[in-house]
């Protein structure tokens, strides 16, 4: 594919990069657009995105690093900061990200679940971008496969095996973020209680990667045929359903 975007004498731009930084952009936009129509200050999604895209490029790049690559801790300890080259665990990205809203909420007196409602549109959007960004780059390939839309990568700068004809994972991947996406823009007005829509994404996002996971090539297996991020994904989905029946039963209780 297409992992370098420009490169001028010993100058990179990298389309992951790129990619990610057009994920956010679109985030904040549509976020900052909700949280207004959501009854919150203008400022407020500005001031919100830089504790939480920092907070999630930590927590999502040391999830990697302790996954994928923790031979980089003593072998290469500034490549820890090299998020150039992919590698960004959006499950440890999400923890870091969704822990500094919380701080921020709770610092600025602001109702969490109602900005988190406003949010989650945004967050499956960016994360579908993202994964653009990780297709155009190779990072996080799919298996091999003999199907007619396997893409075989050929470019030296790709994360991917070369030659191989592999899943489009990411693709697979970035099709239903934007289903998801599609899903939760078109309840965002019709929610029952604050959380609501947000849980949905959880539970929603941990589905998708129960599901993308089964394609991927770069897989970290752990027990019973489950990689370790569908692991994780069943804990967001576990998570996810026990805290929409507890709020939807609060709900009743005081109806």
């Amino acid at each position: 594919m297409y992992p370098i975007l420009i490169q001028v004498g010993g100058f990179r731009l990298h389309t992951y990069g790129v990619l990610v930084a057009v994920a956010i952009f679109a985030a904040w936009w549509v976020g900052a657009r909700e949280a207004r129509r959501k009854g919150f200050a203008p400022e407020v999604v500005g001031d919100l995105a830089l504790p939480v895209i920092l907070a999630g490029f930590i927590g999502g790049r040391l999830a990697h690093v302790l996954g994928w690559e923790p031979e980089l801790l003593w072998r290469d300890p500034l490549g820890i900061l090299a998020v150039w080259r992919g590698g960004l665990a959006l499950h440890g990205g999400l923890l870091a990200g969704f822990a500094a809203a919380l701080w921020f909420c709770r610092g600025r007196r602001l109702s969490t679940w109602a900005l988190a409602d406003a949010l989650a549109p945004a967050l499956i959007l960016g994360q579908g971008i993202g994964r653009l960004g990780c297709f155009l780059s190779g990072d996080s390939y799919g298996r091999p496969t003999e199907l007619p839309w396997a893409v075989t990568f050929t470019n030296p700068d790709a994360l991917a095996p070369l030659g191989v004809p592999l899943h489009p994972v990411q693709l697979y991947e970035f099709t239903l973020d934007l289903v998801l996406f599609g899903a939760l823009w078109a309840l965002r007005k019709r929610t029952s209680f604050p959380g609501q829509l947000f849980l949905l994404y959880i539970a929603g996002y941990g589905l998708i990667r129960l599901v993308t996971e089964v394609f991927r090539g770069d897989r970290v297996e752990l027990a019973f045929g489950l990689s370790l991020l569908q692991s994780s994904s069943l804990a967001l989905l576990a998570v996810a359903l026990v805290a929409f029946g507890r709020r939807l039963a609060a709900r009743k209780a005081f109806t």
